[in-house]
């Protein structure tokens, strides 16, 4: 074991579970035991991940006739037919609509618990196309790049490289208030990211439908003597760093999944349906019967982390978005019902997030990598049925257009962030470690959270 070299064991103990072994944080393990928990609420943040680049123009699109128009002239073949929209009416003013395959978000805002954050994306100072062109103000790297784009979103790194991500540092603040949780204050569903690492504190990575446990174990015969075993092993001391890691980490593993799995069994049946066949949908609805246990977990403060794929819509888009949208559209849909039904929802608040925008142009079948987009954040405390942002010109050669119809966005990212880490219990003065580029902003607050 001591010549076993860092990457064999990192491959090694993955295989062995290390991807859902994340747990609570050694920080958070010393206040748990002094007892300290500072919060006498609950609240949990959802952040929806669409991986790929959502081309959010054919999302929520404008229906007066003018703004119709240019727009349907940029978009050409990919423009949704005006009569199509679904109409909704945004309290701060102007005429647009949904797509027809939202059938579901468009009726959570026009009854106010869905807010629209137009043209949104990473930007390290306001931009302008001037600025863009002669590089007078510091850009993110590597614009227009799924990897890139999406470590934008979740880091809200700028120029700077990071290892943690927004969600990571927000748990890293926290830690001393949340001492009473038995799980991390991070859970995601779909993997691990880098959103949330922190310095100290790590997310708890799970299956779509709960904990993932060692599929040789179990309570009876000849599998419970293979668990007892390989528990006699673990805590056996080992000689090495990678060998002692390797054994908390699945010691962890075995505790967490246990306890998480106790928890879920006792979990209320709910009445809501979530839509079948849909990874998106199983991720939500564990989401939601992980919140109605919260209080066994003695947990006061959650952020999850859930995530669907295929919007990288360079061809086929007409053919593909709709089913991609309507999935989207039903899972949010049924989850906001949930937390309804559970008398959470006020205290729940879903986000979307996506790589980047797409451009305005075709071409021929689909668009291409772009920038800023349209964002949406859904929940009891949401201030909804309205716009927080500029909605941009949809027009080729618009002043924000950078080339193909790439806009640049007008609300940047760390002010999407900081928003909602205001609402989560983060104060202003530390709002700067969570979205490092808001100081560049005049409003560091977009209102969206009532």
């Amino acid at each position: 074991m001591d010549r076993l070299s860092r990457r064999k064991f990192l491959r090694s103990a993955a295989a062995g579970g290390l991807l859902y072994a994340f747990g609570r944080t050694p920080g958070s393990i010393l206040a748990h035991a002094a007892g300290v928990n500072g919060y006498s609420d609950y609240k949990a943040l959802v952040c929806v991940f669409l991986y790929g680049g959502n081309d959010s123009w054919s999302m929520v699109v404008p229906r007066s006739q003018a703004e119709y128009d240019a727009y349907a002239a940029a978009r050409r073949n990919l423009a949704i037919a005006r009569d199509a929209l679904l109409p909704i009416a945004p309290t701060n003013g102007g005429d647009y609509g949904m797509h027809p395959s939202m059938a579901g978000l468009a009726s959570l805002f026009e009854a106010g618990r869905l807010a629209v954050i137009p043209n949104v994306g990473p930007l390290v100072a306001p931009t302008t196309l001037a600025q863009y062109r002669a590089k007078t103000v510091p850009l993110p790297p590597q614009l227009f790049s799924h990897n890139d784009q999406q470590g934008q979103w979740q880091t809200l790194r700028g120029e700077a490289p990071s290892k943690t991500g927004w969600a990571g540092r927000m748990a890293d603040l926290m830690a001393a208030q949340l001492g009473g949780q038995q799980l991390a204050t991070n859970v995601s569903l779909s993997g691990a990211t880098v959103l949330q690492a922190g310095e100290s504190a790590t997310p708890y990575v799970m299956g779509e439908s709960g904990p993932q446990t060692f599929k040789a174990f179990g309570t009876t015969g000849l599998a419970a003597e293979r668990r007892a075993a390989f528990e006699r092993l673990l805590a056996a001391g080992q000689p090495s760093v990678y060998g002692r890691g390797y054994a908390e980490v699945h010691e962890r593993a075995i505790a967490n999944a246990t306890l998480v799995n106790a928890a879920l069994a006792g979990a209320p049946t709910m009445a809501t349906s979530f839509p079948t066949g849909s990874s998106l949908a199983t991720q939500l609805r564990t989401v939601a019967r992980l919140i109605a246990v919260r209080e066994q977990l003695g947990m006061s403060r959650q952020v999850f982390f859930v995530a669907t794929g295929g919007f990288d819509t360079h061809d086929d888009q007409l053919e593909n978005q709709p089913s991609l949208l309507a999935n989207v559209s039903a899972s949010l849909a049924a989850f906001h019902a949930a937390t309804v039904e559970l008398g959470i929802a006020d205290a729940v608040t879903t986000f979307t997030n996506s790589d980047f925008g797409r451009s305005l142009s075709s071409n021929g079948d689909g668009s291409d990598h772009a920038w800023g987009g349209v964002q949406f954040v859904m929940g009891g405390s949401v201030a909804g049925r309205a716009f927080y942002g500029e909605y941009p010109e949809l027009r080729m050669g618009a002043p924000l257009d950078v080339g193909g119809g790439r806009l640049i966005p007008t609300t940047s990212s760390d002010q999407f962030v900081a928003t909602l880490a205001r609402w989560f219990g983060v104060s202003d003065s530390q709002l700067g470690t969570i979205a490092p580029s808001l100081e560049n902003f005049a409003e560091k607050n977009l209102g969206f959270m009532a």
